[in-house]
């Protein structure tokens, strides 16, 4: 199933906000450092696109126009990238090890007693996100509560 550009800059961008970026997640998943370089490069790049442009036509003067607009949109695209990377991810199918994980987590959850969404027969990575991201919110929750009563 083909997606739109915007529909997949959408999905990078929920994916984002999803994916819970936990230390002990960062050696697994390629998840933590995709969404913590795509969060540094939409601060950065846009200034950097500007400084970069106008130190190029500042020096080689503007002759150099074409290649300086070239450079600052190439600065200009890296967050674009990770946003793409991160909406792609987000609608593929989980590989057959990480589904059963997935099913297994969301078993021990639900015997917690968590409330997590009805468990999917075909899951995908934003499934996997927004379980991992039940689990380290209200798990932690459930643990603080049972050693503080």
């Amino acid at each position: 199933m083909a997606q739109s550009m915007t529909s997949m800059f959408r999905d990078g961008q929920e994916y984002m906000n999803i994916w819970p970026v936990k230390k002990e997640l960062y050696a697994i998943f390629p998840e933590c450092r995709v969404i913590s370089a795509t969060r540094l490069a939409i601060k950065t790049m846009p200034p950097m696109a500007v400084l970069a442009c106008a130190m190029m036509i500042n020096t080689f003067g503007a002759e150099y126009l074409p290649q300086a607009i070239a450079i600052g949109a190439f600065f200009l695209s890296l967050p674009m990238q990770g946003l793409l990377w991160l909406g792609h991810r987000s609608n593929q199918l989980l590989p057959p090890q990480l589904r059963s994980w997935y099913q297994e987590v969301h078993s021990k959850m639900r015997a917690e007693g968590c409330a997590v969404q009805s468990l999917k027969s075909r899951p995908q990575y934003r499934e996997l996100a927004s379980l991992l991201k039940t689990a380290f919110s209200d798990l932690d929750r459930m643990l603080t509560r049972h050693w503080f009563q």
